[in-house]
């Protein structure tokens, strides 16, 4: 296949320089008017007449004859039966919530688990959990989805057969007696990250019975946080940022704001500061350092771009500032840009935190861990525990990957458990992970999914989910959790204490009562007041007083050829949760990019290699190479190449396998993250990339997501700069919304606390039944998400600025899409929402086209016709299933508002409005959305609309949305006088 012309990278400069002011853009195809983004955005409905051929035609005509037969045919009855006994406890159509918690990577996650009848169907921060404050990542609530997956292994598997527990059980009887004979001689357990102390206990009670087993520890992007502490304090340690104290933070490839395990801590600490600035009690700036674009990055005051050598120049010169080390010879820019730096971090010395990649060396680490030190930040904005995670069992530390595959060289390992980890898949390609198991006497691989690992096993035992087993672990803050069974388990699984219970020859063992051994401190009505709240009160970690040793960063040349970063993808991080369709179908934050993965590259490299998005390109170092397809990177550095894991799956489930490339061959164990060195070749030929960044494109005189400079936005608001088509506020608010008393339901966002997570996306998707539609059906603009986020650039595509604008339905009082509809299926409700009545709709689509936010779905397909049973009682009974042919969209919640409806009359009082929130609301850990009812003035609404920074998206159009915005608010470090600015500066 012949290459595709490259994009105009000339005509994306010329329309830069010929535009007054800033210039929002979304794609570098619109940047350069490229005619297919522009057939795109023009074609009312994308793909909706495919071109078939003759073969292909005569074939569909065939089928449809052949079931044309089938609509005579009646649906088979059904019965509903009711209960003879009815539960206790158990009301139909009562919600019930339950405190638990997720795994991830060794964290917990603290949720409340929504139940119906029994049946857990969605899954939503706990607000009484220090670590969450009701917030929740979008992978912690896909793991709802998990738990119902069909893929999901449902019993044991003997070298790829099914089998029995019971035929297991006679095979491990005789394996435990050669373990007895030896004291445990050649028995070796490799682990996935965990902080359980039941875990714990039960790995003590095997060393005790054999103490010649050797333990290791497996956590793919880890990063060497605990190398770090060991460099700088002399003994491993736990980093807790204190983000909500940090008046300056500076960043050096620290993604803090980005997905992982601790996203919703270090977010929600970060809004609370910006919460703060904003309302003038200090400031909260935020300067990222970085070579490849991120969260973080994105919601920076300042972004410098910085390859690895570069940010080590940096970083020497700021020690040398700060901490009087050896200064390196810096650029003009670099000295500048140091100096400026180090001033600042000076004026907010016990304000200020500097923080280092996790996936960063130790020395870097440790040097950042210095130079908080000299600043007075230890004990304020950086504090020290014990580490959280389980480093070494009964005195034994434990070992790394890296050991484990020298005792499988040297002949040592004859039997190996894998628990809840998959090397197979995960490890670098040099271990042969793959072959070494092959040639291993006996295997046994525990896991939710019959992966890589499991299918080069002897045996493979299904666990249990986190919400069908009892469990312990601590979460990012180090509080205690304690995670109970929703729901009995739906398979044949054992959770991994009570496997390990059972390979040591109790196969009786209950996790309820292995967790409550554990906990045998708590008395009977402190164990119930604990599993109400989902944590254990006064058990968090101890702060440790540090002092970090003086370090000597070593000096980090420039590479020849490209510096390769290798990262966890943000929905489904190491592959883990490839399976989940929710998170195939999150567009990336920033690139928009879904159901794959791609090599992101600078636009001026791009432009020097004649690439453009989803051409394939081959990458290559030092015998090792990947192929896949080119996304370009606006803001990237133009020698780094950007690649995410997970993808390249090749056991797994049908979501997961077939999709993307895997990055395994590049890795190295000793460098598993990085690599320098590295080559680019194009090749003929592209792959379709569903990208969504293009889709849903709104034509704005003004720029949709707007900022303000923070000294502006504090002056009050002119009646003239007010939206014309919004009637002056009132001194007090009326007492109702309308003639029979209905509150008036309205939404504001706040975009100076939104950071484009996407959690929102994905409560909306769980909340509201919303269909996964395919990467092929993505490609074509057929998403289905009620919620979008949009991401704007500013500026050139080398080093833009970012912007997010979550879009729900505006609920508009004069709606367009209300005077479009032929058969009055949209309609306007009492309350002020914009309605959809799904049975009058006969699906002309004119709605959509008469929508100028570009919020309405179609349901081209029936998306939810061939879902298995196990996924369907997933689903909220709640909200109606629509069918092929309906146009559907945000409903503002509307069954939680009937709930609290219900519940006020009940109550016989008015509709308690501060505690009604929608899912989007409610899942985002910054609070950047606030829902509630406009007549109200404690609604907490009115005095935020009335600030100089509110305003309405595509005012000019006078639809009056009910939906509306507040800027993002600008700010940053003072800048020299003009005479002190360097020439080629880049530190914007």
């Amino acid at each position: 296949m012949s290459r595709r012309d490259p994009l105009d990278f000339a005509a994306i400069g010329r329309r830069l320089a010929e535009e007054r002011g800033p210039t929002y853009w979304r794609s570098l195809e619109e940047l350069a008017e490229d005619p297919s983004f522009v057939a795109f955005c023009e074609a009312e409905f994308p793909s909706v007449a495919p071109q078939l051929d003759r073969r292909r035609f005569l074939q569909l005509m065939g089928a449809s004859l052949a079931f044309g037969g089938l609509a005579a045919c009646g649906k088979a009855p059904e019965t509903a039966v009711p209960y003879v006994e009815q539960p206790e406890l158990i009301v139909p159509g009562e919600t019930r919530l339950y405190a638990t918690a997720v795994d991830f990577a060794g964290y917990l996650q603290p949720v409340l688990g929504r139940t119906q009848a029994g049946r857990p169907t969605k899954l939503e921060g706990n607000p009484d959990h220090p670590a969450c404050r009701g917030a929740a990542s979008a992978i912690t609530q896909a793991a709802i989805l998990q738990l119902y997956d069909p893929d999901r292994s449902q019993a044991p598997r003997y070298k790829g057969r099914d089998a029995s527990w019971e035929a297991f059980l006679g095979e491990a009887a005789g394996w435990r007696e050669r373990w007895d004979a030896s004291a445990g001689q050649g028995l070796h357990l490799l682990l996935g990250a965990s902080s359980s102390p039941t875990l714990a206990r039960e790995l003590e009670r095997w060393l005790a019975r054999w103490p010649q087993a050797r333990l290791y520890r497996f956590e793919p992007y880890e990063g060497r946080r605990y190398a770090a502490a060991e460099q700088a304090f002399g003994r491993p340690l736990e980093r807790h940022l204190h983000l909500e104290k940090a008046e300056l933070l500076l960043c050096f490839e620290d993604d803090l704001l980005g997905s992982g395990p601790q996203q919703v801590l270090h977010a929600s600490r970060w809004g609370e500061r910006r919460r703060a600035a904003a309302e003038g009690r200090g400031k909260a700036l935020l300067i990222a350092v970085e070579s490849c674009p991120s969260l973080t990055g994105a919601k920076a005051s300042e972004r410098r771009i910085a390859n690895g050598a570069e940010q080590n120049r940096l970083l020497r010169a700021l020690l040398a500032e700060i901490d009087d080390g050896p200064a390196p010879e810096l650029a003009a820019d670099e000295q500048h840009w140091v100096r400026r730096m180090a001033a600042a971090l000076r004026a907010h010395a016990g304000r200020c935190l500097i923080s280092a990649g996790a996936r960063s060396d130790a020395a870097t680490q440790a040097a950042v861990y210095r130079l908080n030190d000299r600043l007075g930040n230890l004990g304020h904005t950086l504090s020290f525990s014990a580490p959280l995670q389980q480093l070494e069992i009964g005195g034994q530390p434990l070992g790394d990957l890296g050991q484990l595959c020298a005792a499988l060289g040297a002949g040592e390992v004859q039997s190996l458990l894998a628990l809840d980890c998959n090397p197979a898949y995960q490890a670098p390609a040099e271990a042969a992970f793959a072959a070494a198991l092959e040639a291993l006497p006996w295997c046994l691989h525990a896991g939710q999914y019959y992966d890589e690992t499991a299918s080069h096993s002897h045996w493979h035992l299904p666990l249990s989910h986190p919400l069908e087993a009892w469990h312990d672990g601590l979460a990012a803050d180090g509080t205690p959790c304690l995670g109970q069974p929703l729901i009995e388990p739906l398979h044949a699984t054992r959770s991994a204490s009570e496997l390990l219970a059972l390979l040591r020859g109790e196969p009786t063992a209950d996790s309820h009562a292995q967790l409550r051994e554990t906990w045998q401190s708590l008395d009977e009505a402190a164990w119930r007041a604990a599993l109400e709240r989902g944590s254990i009160e006064g058990r968090q970690p101890t702060p440790v007083t540090v002092s970090a040793a003086p370090v000597t960063l070593p000096a980090v040349e420039a590479p020849g050829g490209y510096e390769v970063l290798i990262r966890p993808d943000e929905a489904v991080w190491d592959g883990r949760f490839a399976n989940l369709g929710w998170l195939q179908e999150l567009p990336r934050p920033l690139s928009k990019l879904t159901w794959s993965n791609a090599v992101a590259i600078a636009p001026r490299q791009a432009e020097r290699l004649g690439l453009r998005n989803g051409d394939r390109v081959r990458v290559e170092v030092d015998g090792g190479a990947i192929e896949g397809a080119v996304i370009l990177a606006p803001g990237q550095h133009p020698d780094v190449l950007e690649l995410r894991a997970g993808y390249g799956r090749r056991r797994m489930g049908r979501v997961a396998v077939g999709q993307g490339f895997d990055v395994a061959p590049l890795r190295r164990l000793a460098e598993p993250w990085r690599r320098e060195g590295a080559r680019l070749a194009p090749l003929d030929g592209a792959v379709p990339l569903a990208i969504t960044q293009m889709h849903h494109s709104m034509k704005a005189e003004q720029a949709p997501a707007r900022r303000l400079p923070r000294e502006v936005a504090r002056q009050p608001a002119m009646a003239a700069e007010q939206p014309s088509f919004y009637p002056a506020t009132p001194a007090a608010p009326p007492p109702a919304g309308g003639p029979l008393g209905e509150p008036r339901w309205g939404m504001l966002i706040d975009l100076d606390q939104c950071i484009g997570c996407n959690a929102c996306v994905i409560a909306c998707q769980a909340e509201n039944n919303v269909p996964v539609v395919g990467a092929e059906q993505v490609a074509a603009g057929r998403a289905m998400h009620w919620l979008r986020v949009d991401h704007y650039y500013e500026g050139s595509p080398e080093a833009p600025r970012s912007s997010f604008l979550p879009v729900p339905c505006m609920h508009c009082e004069h709606a367009p899409c209300e005077m479009g509809c032929p058969v009055n299926a949209t309609v306007h409700g009492p309350e002020g929402l914009n309605q959809m009545v799904y049975n009058r709709c006969i699906g002309t689509r004119t709605c959509a086209s008469y929508c100028p936010y570009k919020v309405r779905r179609f349901n081209w397909f029936d998306w939810t016709g061939d879902d298995a049973p196990l996924l369907q009682a997933q689903r909220n009974p709640n909200v109606t299933v629509r069918g092929r042919g309906v146009m559907e969209k945000c409903t503002y919640c509307v069954q939680r508002i009937s709930e609290a409806r219900i519940d006020a009359r009940m109550g016989d009082r008015p509709i308690a409005s501060q505690t009604l929130q929608t899912a989007c609301q409610q899942t985002c850990p910054t609070q950047a959305i606030v829902f509630g009812d406009l007549s109200r003035a404690d609604s907490g609404l009115h005095y935020q609309r009335e600030t100089r920074r509110h305003y309405a998206l595509l005012e000019e159009l006078n639809t009056r949305p009910r939906t509306t915005y507040l800027a993002a608010l600008e700010d940053g470090l003072p800048q020299a006088p003009a005479d002190e600015t360097p020439e080629g500066r880049s530190d914007g």
